[in-house]
């Protein structure tokens, strides 16, 4: 998986569809009309019904698509046994694990332990979470997951200060000298993602109100996900990282 952006280049935008969203009873006809499309990064909300009161997918759904796609497998935890489930999904065979700093007793040792696997490690925050949480794990950091709902349901509306935290996060990180890619979870639509993208968004969690709204193919979709990107991208590099708290 290349990196997000880089500095001698325009920035890449990673879609990773979040599968919890797709038709699990077509799972294998999604994934490969995703594909088809250009996508090459899947998310799994990874839920125990604890830390989130929901579970719509498990460990065994994970294991059974991983011979079946090439797709970089995106893992976001929300639960309250981290470690098991860094070894559990690092088993399967995947390219991220995000966990929630709410959730992690010991956040560095979790950290470690994803990046001991050979797996890049993500810090995953709350909307009321501050940036502050980070301070203590910034050099144990592979990317930043920036909630835009309350984790554990799909279908919300955007808590509106957390678009502002966006920018608020890139100012942050570039503040400590650190380079990392910001990856955005909570209704992620056509209408939002320029906002998400000129703040400073490089993946984008794609579900209900974009890549798997029933008004388009996954195709026509995927199209419109890369015009509202191109109109992000073109706003941060005219204006810059934009503070917005508007929907």
């Amino acid at each position: 998986m290349s990196a997000p952006t880089t500095a001698s280049s325009e920035p890449y935008i990673h879609i990773a569809p979040s599968v919890m969203c797709a038709d699990l009873c077509n799972l294998e006809t999604d994934i490969r009309e995703l594909e088809a499309a250009g996508i090459n990064m899947l998310h799994f909300d990874l839920m125990d019904a604890h830390f989130v009161p929901n579970m719509p997918i498990g460990l065994a759904l994970i294991e059974q698509l991983r011979p079946k796609t090439d797709a970089a497998f995106d893992v976001h935890l929300m639960v309250e046994n981290n470690d098991f489930f860094v070894d559990a999904v690092a088993e399967i065979g995947v390219q991220q694990i995000a966990v929630h700093v709410e959730s992690a007793t010991h956040l560095d040792r979790t950290l470690s332990l994803i990046q001991a696997h050979g797996i890049k490690a993500g810090a995953a925050l709350n909307p009321a979470t501050p940036l502050s949480a980070l301070d203590y794990v910034l050099d144990r950091l592979d990317f930043v997951l920036v909630m835009t709902v309350n984790p554990g349901f799909a279908g919300q509306k955007v808590v509106p200060a957390t678009l502002r935290k966006i920018a608020e996060c890139r100012a942050f990180l570039h503040e400590h000298a650190v380079d990392l890619p910001i990856e955005v979870d909570g209704n992620v639509s056509f209408e939002n993602i320029p906002k998400m993208v000129s703040a400073g968004a490089d993946i984008l969690v794609a579900g209900t109100s974009s890549v798997f709204q029933k008004s388009g193919s996954r195709l026509e979709n995927v199209q419109r996900i890369q015009q509202a990107i191109t109109l992000g991208l073109t706003k941060r590099k005219n204006d810059g990282y934009q503070l917005s708290d508007v929907v």
